[in-house]
Formats: C-alpha cells, sequence, structure tokens
C-alpha cells in the first residue's frame, strides 16, 4: 500500500484584490525614463528577483517590471540608432 502524503492547505491571504493586481500605472512611468534610469532600475530588479526571499506573486510582478525596462532600454536605443542614421544620410 503507497503512503498518502498530507495535504496542504491552500490559503489565500487576505490582502486587498486590488493591491495585488498589477497595475499599468507603472507602465506609463516607465514609458518617461531616460536610457540610464531605465538600465539602473533594470539592474536592481534584477538583482532583486535573484535574491531567494520573494514570494511569486512579487517575483512575478517584478518580472513583468523588468520586461519593461528592458524594452525602455531597447526603444530608447532603437531611437537613437534611427537619428544617427538620419545623420549620416547625405541630404539631397
Amino acid at each position: 500500500m503507497a503512503e498518502s502524503k498530507p495535504k496542504r492547505s491552500r490559503t489565500r491571504a487576505t490582502s486587498n484584490t486590488a493591491a495585488s493586481e498589477p497595475s499599468t500605472e507603472w507602465l506609463a512611468e516607465v514609458q518617461g525614463l531616460s536610457f540610464n534610469e531605465a538600465r539602473t532600475a533594470l539592474e536592481l530588479a534584477m538583482a532583486k528577483l535573484q535574491s531567494s526571499d520573494l514570494e511569486v506573486e512579487e517575483m512575478a510582478s517584478l518580472y513583468r517590471r523588468a520586461e519593461a525596462y528592458a524594452e525602455r532600454c531597447r526603444a530608447v536605443l532603437e531611437s537613437v540608432e534611427q537619428d544617427v542614421i538620419e545623420w549620416d544620410t547625405p541630404a539631397r
């Protein structure tokens, strides 16, 4: 006869549901960051993600933020690249 494992109780934290829902307000703030600000925020987020002190929900939220910071860095670099291409193109 196989031993049965004890069932774990799945209790939910009684925190405010609105507070645990991801807010898109920070996305607008990310779009206003300079490259250096976004890169620094990305580095801080990555350092925090590497720590083992995070709950799964916190980790998921922080990961979404890190992705947004990385995307902002990419967008700024693409914009600068486009500017350089335009400067390098001879006027006709």
